[in-house]
């Protein structure tokens, strides 16, 4: 007896800035690499990447300042989501009981080095130059009430290199983040749990 097919996994993307990660995963999905939906886009302020979304025909909603669990709640109860995926989002997400579990970021290094309140985008990347290391990467990361702590899911490395300057190291990172985050999402839709 042949078995059902897995529904695909309906994504609500929460976004703040550019939408590079965001149109990563829609490209992703759209060469059938990645079996997902993306439902909902999120995008804590109107920012490039909402018009991007709204461009690509993707449900776009605005929402300022932290949103309240109840309120992110009815949001994804509403559009019937499987899982949330912060992709650049730079707010702290009050996660709702029932998406325990069902919440993952990307961070640009490697966790639990140089993460946490205020360490995103390119003061990462000068975090990093400034410890003198010599490796750096991105992590994907089920996350829990607080900034980059949550288990990891995957981890992908990058070597630093010695001219490197903030902008030469994010793009070396942000190019193993367009391979892991997918990568990353297919885990945990076939399955896995920490």
């Amino acid at each position: 007896m042949p078995t059902a097919e897995p529904s695909t996994p309906r994504l609500a993307v929460l976004i703040s800035g550019g939408g590079r990660s965001l149109l990563n995963l829609l490209d992703r999905i759209s060469q059938n690499k990645l079996r997902a939906q993306i439902a909902l886009v999120i995008a804590s302020s109107e920012c490039p990447g909402a018009e991007k979304a709204r461009g690509a025909g993707l449900t776009t909603a605005v929402i300022p300042g932290r949103i309240p669990r109840e309120k992110l709640e009815t949001v994804l109860r509403e559009h019937r989501i499987d899982w949330v995926v912060l992709a650049g989002y730079l707010k702290l997400v009050e996660i709702p009981p029932a998406f325990d579990g069902r919440v993952v970021n990307i961070h640009p290094a490697l966790l639990p080095k140089h993460g946490g309140p205020g360490l995103y985008g390119h003061h990462v990347h000068e975090a990093v130059l400034k410890a003198g290391d010599t490796v750096s990467g991105c992590t994907v990361h089920l996350c829990d009430s607080r900034y980059d702590t949550g288990p990891i899911v995957l981890q992908r490395e990058v070597p630093v290199l010695r001219d490197d300057t903030p902008d030469t190291l994010a793009a070396r990172v942000f190019k193993a983040e367009c391979e892991a985050f997918p990568q990353a999402l297919a885990k945990l839709f076939a399955g896995w749990r920490p």
